[in-house]
């Protein structure tokens, strides 16, 4: 009998490799940014299911986290400069 943390594992690979393949094909970059942040969160669960927990709160914190926020920040600075000209 196969374990559940399989098939959870498999559904966050899926969500993972659809995101990213969201987040290159899609033409609004702010909506790449949040699936970004989103794959990025999925891959924090995915260490937390291999028994890595340190490393699913670091993932957690800096790259979903921090990085997210610095893009949207980003993405607001380009958007109030684009609108100044």
């Amino acid at each position: 009998m196969v374990n559940r943390v399989y098939y959870l594992g498999l559904i966050i690979a899926f969500i993972m490799a659809f995101g990213s393949l969201w987040a290159l094909l899609t033409d609004d970059l702010f909506k790449a940014i949040v699936v970004f942040g989103i794959v990025s969160l999925s891959s924090s669960v995915m260490f937390l299911l291999m028994q890595a927990p340190d490393v699913a709160i670091t993932e957690a914190a800096i790259g979903s986290g921090i990085t997210t926020a610095l893009f949207i920040f980003t993405y607001k600075k380009l958007e109030d400069r684009k609108d100044e000209r």
